[in-house]
């Protein structure tokens, strides 16, 4: 299968930022403030897209410098736009190779992992890079199976453009919460792993295929011409539209399922 496109449509995914802010902030909620008061560590935003929760730790933890990872130079670029405060800083890197350039006391990351292949592989790793206490956490979506993202397949073997879109990659597969707790607590002294399901209230046209364009669907439209991406998304479009309806106040209600991990370094 071919790797999901690193090319990120700044300005679309912020579109829908208060829809995906919430979820970031339960996260964040559960980080423990002492880990922002160790000297010579900083906290990592990984997968920190245009910086807007790297900006949000920052004001949380008014102690600490913040370092966002990113492999966008769209999303950092916009990042890096938008930061005045100077404990905020961001570099590019991959996050399936990462390697904190200074020690870390919190890893953060807000739905980024679930574009790697073998993520669950990658999160002991990430927990052995912190001192005793440190946290490590993450949010994935876990939506694979839903209309939203099981649509995607169907619309892409539904028309002309089925060979371009056979092998085209995207949202990894997050599996059942148990794998990732059998995986990481043996290095835990604490672990908390939950799921919320969020009823995303959204507006306008074609309101779930203009969100899901600018995360899930987004390497299906990059496999095509300007031309046959159209068309691809007027179908995709078309068959979301049943799955969701508008209700009469004009609303579109997007469930959407999230896992949270919270694991603190023994």
């Amino acid at each position: 299968m071919a790797e999901a496109s690193t090319k990120w449509d700044a300005n679309l995914y912020l579109k829908f930022a208060d829809a995906r802010m919430r979820p970031a902030m339960d996260l964040m909620a559960r980080l423990d403030p002492a880990n922002a008061e160790r000297p010579g560590h900083a906290i990592y935003d990984l997968g920190c897209g245009a910086g807007n929760i790297s900006r949000i730790l920052a004001e949380r933890f008014p102690e600490r410098p913040v370092i966002g990872i990113d492999s966008s130079e769209d999303m950092l670029a916009k990042a890096r736009s938008q930061t005045v405060d100077k404990r905020v800083t961001f570099e590019k890197g991959d996050l399936a190779h990462f390697r904190p350039s200074t020690p870390p006391s919190i890893l953060y990351s807000n739905a980024a992992y679930q574009w790697l292949p073998g993520h669950i592989e990658m999160f002991p790793g990430l927990l052995k890079t912190l001192p005793s206490g440190g946290q490590l956490a993450i949010q994935m979506p876990r939506n694979l199976e839903a209309p939203s993202h099981a649509l995607m397949r169907e619309a892409a073997e539904a028309g002309p453009w089925r060979d371009k879109l056979k092998n085209v990659g995207g949202v990894i597969r997050v599996e059942e919460p148990a794998q990732y707790y059998d995986r990481l607590k043996p290095l835990c002294a604490d672990l908390d792993i939950w799921e919320s399901i969020y009823q995303q209230v959204l507006t306008g046209k074609d309101p779930v295929a203009q969100y899901t364009s600018s995360t899930g669907l987004r390497p299906f439209l990059e496999a095509l011409s300007p031309e046959e991406g159209k068309a691809f998304y007027e179908c995709y479009a078309g068959m979301i539209a049943k799955a969701y309806p508008t209700r009469a106040d004009g609303i579109t209600l997007f469930p959407f399922r999230r896992m949270f991990i919270v694991a603190r370094r023994a």
